[in-house]
């Protein structure tokens, strides 16, 4: 079988894959104590007014009901209208997802900047003073919840320090953002050559940046550790050890057939982040996607909640879809499984 067949599965798998985390999702979000009816007319709403809208927004209809009619509003691509917001779901996530994404990739290159080189390090070496070194940040980082690590860092960097910018959101109140052509002020301002606010978006980006990057660095650095330390057996290894390459050398073809595994890791990683970014984003007032969910859970604004669901899940499987293609790259054996 060539690499098309799994390709092809991932595709085919592609929407029921989708539909189920549709279906479970909307089950669970009705299952949330609370009425939008009440909140969107507010405290002084009469009997009568709640009811008028319950049937206006299909609230007063069964729940097969309303799971069908939201299935037929998505085959539309109309993830409905928030609320809060009172704009479509869509063009709200639109605006946020960009700032997500920009905060997942660049704390995903920090890690794997940190967890590839310790970890191949400690694992060309087991017993050495780097492997003890990467026992001690994994133990150490691994332990640790995000937010807290978060929270350190502006306690120390923000708070004693002054070197950090207020953790107030991805720019400076006295700064404005650059015109919208990606969504990244950082690449929106490189872009525009306004090198002051591409500095101050940067700034902005440090410690949330800094967080995500410590702790995904984790499973990325065993993942390369247990890789290695398993190749380090290996004919290929132990052939250029005996001709006397150099250590770089060898490190390098080590990493070459490591890159599968680690591949397969940042995937996962990237995939689970877009969604997962939540309380980063809460604590470093970020205004991306996640936190756009997080107060369409606490306001019972199911539309909102729901479409966050549905854009990061296809985000997701579409980060495994083109994890799968890298690795056909890197490992030719798969093409022939």
């Amino acid at each position: 079988m060539t690499a098309l067949g799994p390709i092809l599965f991932r595709l085919i798998a592609f929407v029921p894959q989708l539909l189920g985390v549709v279906l479970v999702s909307f089950l669970l979000l009705k299952l949330i104590p609370g009425d939008p009816a009440p909140m969107m007319l507010g405290p002084l709403a009469t009997t009568e007014a709640i009811a008028k809208l319950r049937a206006e927004l299909g609230l007063d209809q069964p729940l097969p009901v309303q799971l069908w009619e939201y299935l037929v509003r998505l085959a539309h691509g109309d993830l409905g209208r928030s609320w809060q917001t009172t704009n479509p779901v869509l063009t709200d996530l639109a605006i946020r997802i960009p700032a997500t994404l920009e905060l997942v990739t660049l704390g995903l290159a920090l890690a794997l900047a940190i967890g590839v080189p310790l970890g191949l390090a400690a694992g060309r070496n087991a017993h050495g003073r780097v492997a003890r070194l990467a026992d001690g940040y994994g133990l150490g980082a691994g332990a640790m919840p995000d937010f807290w690590i978060a929270l350190l860092l502006i306690y120390v960097f923000y708070t004693l320090l002054g070197w950090a910018p207020p953790p107030l959101g991805r720019l400076d109140f006295a700064v404005l953002p650059p015109d919208r052509i990606t969504g990244s002020y950082l690449i929106d301002a490189l872009l525009a050559g306004d090198g002051a606010t591409a500095l101050a978006a940067l700034g902005q980006l440090a410690l949330p940046v800094a967080t995500l990057g410590l702790t995904s660095a984790v499973p990325i650095l065993k993942m390369t550790r247990t890789t290695v330390e398993r190749l380090q057996d290996s004919d290929f290894v132990r052939f250029a050890d005996a001709k006397g390459l150099s250590n770089a050398r060898v490190s390098a073809h080590v990493l070459r057939n490591a890159l599968p595994s680690v591949v397969t890791v940042v995937g996962t990683l990237y995939g689970t982040l877009l969604g997962g970014a939540v309380l980063i984003e809460v604590v470093f007032s970020w205004g991306g996607a996640g936190q756009y969910a997080v107060s369409a859970v606490l306001n019972a604004d199911i539309n909102a909640a729901l479409g966050f669901v549905v854009v990061t899940a296809a985000l997701s499987l579409a980060v495994h879809l083109v994890v799968d293609l890298i690795s056909f790259a890197l490992d030719p054996r798969l093409r022939l499984t």
